[in-house]
């Protein structure tokens, strides 16, 4: 593994041109004279790009990505999509579900991700086939991009009680954590019980989708935040979605926040899926009011929050690409934030955040892993706004991806 520095790049938080002297896939030394005593060590002029270790995306689904041809959408509700999804994936194949998947994995990977937790959907439709495609992808890509695997029960468990026996063979197998989906099964609180049951079985963190529609009536989150308080599982808890928290006045959104700052439960806010699902009103006058949580007010408030991709071309959200700056400029704009400020916390939702939530260290200091993305912008801020090109990107000093800027052959 080579040594090298790259100077003449941009830190968050740094003034003037900065360095790193990366050594056996780590730094070992940043600051504007970084390697200045290195004269023999290959050197990159990075052209005063900012850098960041990488976005992390804490929130997608890699097994069902890419069927949308195969998922005709009529209605664009959340009912219609895991209805159609589950058709589709009755004929799943482990070999179709990798070919998808890597796609993917690697169109996000240009876009800057070196890190990701991918929901696979493990229940007597698809059996394990998904789950063993993307265990092999996990492998595969290994050297490319962190790719962490939650065992999730779409459908259900109290009415497929057989789905508790694949969930179980996941975890055996080496899935890294458990995911549910209250809002799909007969019985919601008897759900999130057997989730967090399993969980403490096999020692691992839990990931619910939950409270996804506009009606602020009929939440499971108290429910989550109540078992999180009484099993001492602060901080190994997320969930996804939960829309019902946009539908909330100002004082009860308040108390929410306190209640999950304080159990340790994270909100992962899925900007493309979340709108497009919600929202509907019947015939061409109705209102379609923005269908999103509050992801900057829950953050102000302590809570650890991400944005994630969630689904591309399927029928939960029929467009994407996997860039997670994409996803952060729609968040930006769709919650009409304005500041630097508060695109720079917007940035840190993609990347800090979910660093955190998945016990991820992903600052550039002395020590840590080269995991290095550089990306065409001065600043945090700047970057969202503009949704900033990857220009290059290093996994534990390896580079993986190098694209200059394009240049624009004109008539002289």
């Amino acid at each position: 593994m080579t040594d090298f520095i790259l100077e003449n790049l941009r830190l968050a938080g740094e003034s003037g041109p900065q360095s790193l002297r990366i050594a056996q896939g780590r730094i070992v030394e940043r600051g504007p004279g970084a390697g200045a005593l290195e004269d023999d060590l290959p050197r990159r002029d990075c052209g005063g790009y900012l850098a960041c270790a990488g976005f992390v995306d804490s929130h997608i689904h890699l097994d069902k990505t890419l069927i949308l041809d195969r998922c005709p959408i009529c209605e664009g509700t959340l009912a219609e999509a895991v209805r159609l999804t589950a058709t589709a994936k009755a004929a799943f194949t482990e070999e179709d579900v990798y070919t998808r998947a890597a796609a993917l994995l690697e169109r996000a990977v240009r876009h800057g991700t070196l890190a990701m937790r991918s929901f696979v959907e493990v229940d007597p439709r698809a059996g394990l086939r998904s789950f063993h495609a993307l265990a092999r992808l996990r492998a595969d890509y290994a050297d490319v991009i962190d790719l962490e695997l939650c065992a999730f029960a779409q459908e259900g468990l109290t009415q497929e009680p057989q789905t508790l026996d694949l969930l179980h063979a996941a975890l055996s197998e080496g899935a890294d954590l458990l995911g549910g989906c209250p809002y799909t099964d007969s019985d919601p609180v008897a759900h999130v019980t057997q989730i967090f049951d399993l969980a403490e079985r096999h020692g691992v963190a839990v990931d619910f989708h939950a409270d996804f529609d506009l009606d602020p009536s009929g939440a499971i989150l108290p429910e989550i935040l109540s078992q999180t308080r009484a099993r001492g599982m602060a901080g190994r808890v997320s969930v996804g979605h939960a829309t019902k928290l946009g539908a909330l006045p100002p004082d009860e959104l308040a108390r929410i926040a306190a209640q999950m700052q304080a159990a340790g439960v994270a909100l992962c806010v899925l900007p493309a899926t979340d709108l497009f699902l919600n929202g509907r009103q019947p015939g061409p006058e109705g209102l379609r009011p923005r269908g999103l949580a509050p992801a900057l007010a829950l953050a102000r408030a302590g809570v650890t929050v991400t944005l994630g991709t969630n689904n591309v071309l399927n029928p939960f959200t029929p467009l994407g690409d996997g860039s997670l700056l994409r996803m952060a400029g729609l968040y930006a704009n769709i919650a009409q934030l304005a500041s630097d400020a508060e695109m720079a916390e917007t940035f840190a939702m993609i990347t800090d955040a979910p660093a955190a939530l998945m016990g991820r260290d992903r600052a550039l200091v002395p020590g840590a892993p080269a995991d290095i993305v550089l990306l065409d912008a001065p600043d945090p801020a700047m970057a969202v706004r503009m949704g900033a090109p990857v220009r290059a990107v290093w996994k534990a000093g390896r580079l993986v991806l190098d694209q200059p800027r394009a240049e624009i052959l004109r008539q002289r």
